[in-house]
């Protein structure tokens, strides 16, 4: 097993594998949704998946769904009539709703989201949202309640075009990210990972190549990462250019790992090559899903 291999196999190892059980029930849901508030029939229209497993750089393991379902505007304008936070009692209307359907599950209302918890530990946080000219409206029901922006298909495209234009290799690369952080616990959002990658794509050199150039990618990209200003405490999302909020600091393990990746990377290139010991400062970067 050579290098591409190695690349390849952890790129499938990480691969979101219950995919099959997450669209059921974002069916299911959205079905519920369509019924009480557009009539019935649809378990498609009018919802859309957010968030990593929408910008499809989730891995596997994911313990959270975010989906947006549009509501008709003139739920908009009954809720936004209400003298006292509308956007709670709305929030509340979802949730009974979805209760229906989920009557013997701990549905709850928080913040910005209905949430359903399932037993296999994966959650769904279904945000309800009003179609505007620039994106989407939701509720917001802290601190006396508002309307928040929201453009996640902005984000979604301009994430599916750019790993188009790189050969498909921006995907690979937010998700490989995603296992760095979960094993070194990095003070990183996934969307700021995704955002970074993003960032970095439009101008790797090697952007068009195969998983025979992954190492260089992920050397690469920890270079970038760590040099990205520690003063800095916003990003801009790819399409939407909605501010990404980061206070807490990354760029000092971003730097181990660019560390690692150059042993990792002398060690593959030696001659004779040392295989065995390259793939073990790999899997001290990701961790048991990188293969031995």
């Amino acid at each position: 097993m050579g290098l591409t291999d190695w690349f390849q196999t952890f790129c499938s190892n990480i691969t979101v594998k219950d995919s099959a059980s997450i669209s059921m029930r974002y069916r299911a849901i959205t079905k519920r949704l369509n019924t009480d508030f557009w009539g019935p029939g649809s378990d498609t229209a009018h919802s859309l998946y957010v968030g990593s497993y929408g910008r499809n750089t989730a891995i596997d393991g994911l313990s959270d769904i975010d989906m947006i379902f549009e509501l008709p505007n003139s739920v908009y304008d009954q809720y936004n009539s209400y003298t006292g936070n509308g956007q709670s009692a709305l929030l509340q209307a979802i949730r009974n709703s979805l209760i229906q359907t989920y009557s013997s599950t701990d549905v709850g209302a928080d913040g910005q989201v209905v949430v359903i918890p399932f037993k296999d530990g994966i959650t769904f946080e279904v945000v309800p949202v009003f179609l505007t000219a620039s994106g989407y409206i939701f509720p917001d029901s802290n601190g006396g309640g508002s309307w928040k922006n929201t453009k996640p298909r902005l984000e979604i495209d301009a994430i599916r075009d750019r790993n188009a234009d790189c050969n498909n290799n921006l995907i690979p690369l937010c998700r490989m990210m995603r296992i760095w952080k979960k094993k070194y616990d990095v003070s990183i959002k996934s969307v700021l990972i995704d955002t970074l990658a993003y960032q970095f794509m439009a101008e790797w050199k090697y952007k068009d190549k195969s998983f025979l150039y992954y190492d260089f990618m992920c050397r690469d990209f920890f270079l970038f990462m760590a040099n990205q200003p520690t003063t800095q405490i916003y990003w801009l999302a790819p399409g939407s250019n909605q501010r990404i909020y980061n206070i807490l600091t990354f760029q000092d393990k971003a730097k181990k790992c660019y560390d690692l990746a150059l042993e990792a990377i002398e060690r593959e290139t030696s001659n004779p090559k040392r295989e065995w010991a390259a793939k073990y400062k790999w899997r001290e970067i990701f961790g048991t899903a990188f293969p031995n």
